[in-house]
């Protein structure tokens, strides 16, 4: 049997290792949609030759709209070591290997491939090279299975072999056990704390002292857990007191920090409107909570996806030029829709 464990991991490193053959070189000229799909590119190339891929440096507007990438080898870069004992600094991989490729924005928003180098000056590993930084990354929904396994009491090493059947076997996954733990560890220190709570509210109660039109509301389980946590300060009670027309319920803060929504919303007292992202399950609370209110979807997120929408159109900047006017510069409704 583990002989055959042994010729079914050498067939699979083999068929690995041939379709890793076929990835086709990048070429000066080549056009990409989006960014990422450009450092997708590299990084497939790169991991079939056995090398790894680090942002060198990227060129921004005054905007902050990136205009220039440039993508190197992982062992590019001067060495240096950021280790404070000299004594236990460890090896650097930096050695100023110059194999890369540059990208840049077109005006019709796809990024061109402009130039690149392949010759490295060191040798390259391509059994290894998944075991470099940039290739294991553990995917989100690997994430999420870790932390919800784990939540349910189920060994690190149970949620591993889990994923490993997942993906067909441990060869095909790009995270180790290590990249596991540490997120585990991560998730386990980002939670909330013996004393957090308590904190918050000795810190609720020290505002209010402070300012007596301070509001907040602490609501716990039967386990006397904290659940929910409301606050108002006086400042945002005045102002809905004379811009109360729409409610603006953002979950941008929906990042599990504290394994906790973070949700800031402008409520007003008559319900006429409410903004929210688009979302399916805040659509249908909505019309169940707020029944006459109307539901829009928040301006950032349409003008989002302007450049998605048009710029594969030969007119597109005149066309994104003229439809911000028409966003940001219409004063009344009537003008809004003649536009």
């Amino acid at each position: 049997m583990e002989i055959e464990d042994m010729n079914l991991e050498e067939n699979q490193n083999l068929e690995e290792n041939q379709n890793l053959d076929m990835v086709l070189e990048p070429k000066v000229g080549t056009l990409f949609n989006f960014e990422d799909e450009a450092k997708e590119c590299y990084s497939t190339y790169a991991k079939s030759r056995g090398f790894g891929v680090v942002i060198k440096f990227s060129k921004k507007r005054d905007n902050g709209v990136k205009t220039n990438i440039s993508y190197g080898c992982h062992q590019s870069g001067k060495p240096r070591t950021m280790a404070l004992n000299p004594v236990k600094a460890h090896p650097t991989t930096k050695i100023e290997c110059k194999a890369g490729m540059n990208i840049s924005l077109q005006v019709d928003g796809k990024w061109m491939l402009n130039s690149i180098e392949q010759n490295h000056n060191h040798e390259m590993d391509s059994e290894k090279v998944k075991y470099l930084k940039c290739y294991r990354n553990i995917p989100p929904h690997a994430m999420r299975a870790i932390e919800l396994n784990t939540a349910a009491g189920i060994t690190l090493n149970k949620i591993i072999a889990s994923c490993e059947i997942e993906a067909g076997g441990p060869n095909n996954l790009m995270w180790t056990n290590k990249n596991a733990r540490n997120h585990k560890d991560k998730q386990r220190r980002l939670q909330l704390k013996e004393g957090d709570a308590e904190a918050m509210h000795k810190y609720f109660v020290r505002m209010q002292k402070d300012n007596g039109d301070f509001f907040y509301v602490i609501d716990h389980d039967e386990d006397y857990r904290l659940q929910h946590v409301f606050w108002a300060d006086a400042r945002s009670t005045e102002l809905y007191k004379e811009f109360g027309e729409v409610v603006t319920f953002d979950t941008t803060y929906l990042i599990n920090k504290h394994n906790m929504p973070f949700a800031p919303f402008y409520r007003d007292s008559h319900r006429n409107a409410i903004i929210t992202d688009q979302c399916r399950a805040m659509q249908n609370a909505i019309s169940q909570v707020f029944p006459n209110a109307r539901h829009r979807r928040c301006l950032w997120h349409i003008m989002n996806k302007v450049p998605d929408k048009f710029k594969s159109y030969d007119q597109y900047k005149p066309i994104k030029t003229s439809l911000k006017s028409v966003v940001y510069d219409s004063l009344n409704p009537k003008e809004f829709e003649q536009n």
